[in-house]
Parts: structure tokens; sequence; C-alpha cells
């Protein structure tokens, strides 16, 4: 998780990973965000994201992102 974390922390270095909750909810993450977290996330983990896992709830907190992830990449 602590690589996720830190590619986070390349969009927007203010925000506290381990405790937000809204990174979505609370307009933290844009779409733009969402498209480049895509293709990182890919690169870094090999974890193809599907369109239809691209909800907000899969993003608003790195805890539920990490899970996405977990999830995919043991399909």
């Amino acid at each position: 998780m602590e690589q996720l974390i830190e590619l986070l922390e390349e969009l927007h270095p203010e925000i506290d990973y381990e405790t937000e909750e809204g990174l979505v909810d609370n307009g933290i993450l844009d779409s733009l965000d969402i498209v480049t977290l895509i293709t990182d996330i890919n690169d870094a983990f090999d974890v193809s994201i599907p369109a239809e896992e691209i909800l907000p709830e899969n993003f608003n907190s790195a805890r539920a992102l990490w899970e996405l992830i977990e999830r995919l990449d043991t399909v």
C-alpha cells in the first residue's frame, strides 16, 4: 500500500491519505486524476481496472483503492 500512497502523493501531496475517506466525494480527486491513477496503477501493479470498477466508492480512500487492486490482482 505504501507504493499506492506514493502514487497518490504525486497527485496531491498535501492530503493525508492514511485518514482521508472522501477523495472523490470531497472533490480532491477529479476525473483527470482518476485517469492518471488508473494508468499509474496499471504500470506499478500490473493491474488493469475495468470500466465497471471506476466507481467513486473504489477511489474515495487509499484503503478502498488498495482493496480494489488486491481484488483485481487475484482475478
